[in-house]
């Protein structure tokens, strides 16, 4: 070969290793884990979170243990991502026919089932290894939290209002926070919890408000759905029993006047919701949803300054 040969051939393109093909896969499956454990949108951690802050101030008095603190913070985090995971699995069949949904992950196969379930399966077992460290009334618990965070999804299936169900799913840090600090469900407890039933009920029939057409036409059954006209009402209604049962739950804990200023702010805030979804807009119903994160916050702002200043027992 001559040396002009050569000397093309050296100097021609030389094929690299896709490095950065495979750094941008990565990313990308990355990217698809981050969206279907939704730590995109902190919303759903935030509503999860703030009943069972309401519930180890409580029960704690005022005063939780930092270990108490960072299970249930750290647990909250990891127990919602995995029902997100669960959720999107029960639900891949449906949402690439939701406008709101359509995108997720799973619905637009980024991933694959079985890896949805793994993460759900990786996550719960994080959160059960946090549980570990509480007492056996709290661990004995946590089999029946995740077997409501599992059955969930697939409760729009059965349940005319699976709301309700929600709930008890989204309040089930309530007792644990009881049973982790106090070692026993006292009627405290249950106050709280039927609270944030009926907390979880509005807030996720306003949810269920904007994909009301979506669900209607694929078969999925909501609050919305069910209760037709009536909606808007049940929502109202459902705020005004928890800010009565919330006001019970402070009486019987002998909390000062900060908490019913708390639970007055929050009232503010539920009218605000009221405005936002009587037109019935997607829009309006989504900003209410969203914005009960701050309904949550008013609720545990009370409680921690009405704590200290509570009556004598």
């Amino acid at each position: 070969m001559s040396s002009a040969g050569w000397a093309r051939r050296s100097t021609s393109p030389v094929p690299k290793l896709s490095s950065e093909v495979t750094w941008a896969s990565i990313a990308r499956r990355l990217d698809a884990y981050e969206r279907l454990i939704r730590l995109d949108k902190p919303i759903g951690t935030l509503l999860l979170l703030w009943p069972t802050l309401w519930a180890l101030w409580l029960a704690s008095r005022g005063t939780p243990r930092l270990d108490h603190f960072l299970i249930f913070f750290v647990g909250t985090l990891l127990m919602r991502s995995a029902g997100c995971a669960i959720n999107d699995y029960a639900d891949r069949n449906f949402d690439p026919h939701v406008e709101r949904t359509r995108r997720r992950p799973l619905a637009a196969g980024e991933i694959r089932p079985r890896e949805a379930l793994a993460v759900a399966a990786v996550l719960a077992a994080g959160a059960f290894a946090l549980v570990l460290f509480l007492n056996p009334l709290a661990i004995a618990l946590s089999f029946l939290g995740l077997a409501i965070a599992a059955t969930y999804p697939y409760s729009k299936r059965y349940i005319a209002l699976p709301q309700a169900y929600l709930g008890i799913a989204f309040g089930f840090g309530i007792p644990m926070a009881y049973a982790a600090v106090q070692e026993r469900l006292p009627a405290e407890c249950g106050l709280l919890l039927a609270a944030n039933v009926f907390y979880a009920f509005a807030y996720d029939t306003e949810y269920a408000m904007v994909d009301r057409d979506d669900d209607a036409r694929i078969g999925i059954r909501t609050s919305a759905l069910t209760l037709g006209r009536w909606e808007i009402t049940a929502v109202m209604a459902s705020y005004a029993a928890m800010l009565g049962l919330l006001a019970a739950t402070g009486a019987r804990a002998g909390l000062a006047w900060p908490f019913y200023a708390g639970l007055a702010a929050a009232a503010a805030m539920m009218v605000y919701h009221w405005i936002l979804i009587r037109g019935r807009s997607r829009e309006g119903c989504f900003k209410a949803f969203m914005h009960n994160n701050w309904v949550g916050a008013a609720v545990f702002a009370g409680i921690v300054f009405g704590l200290p200043l509570r009556w004598p027992a």
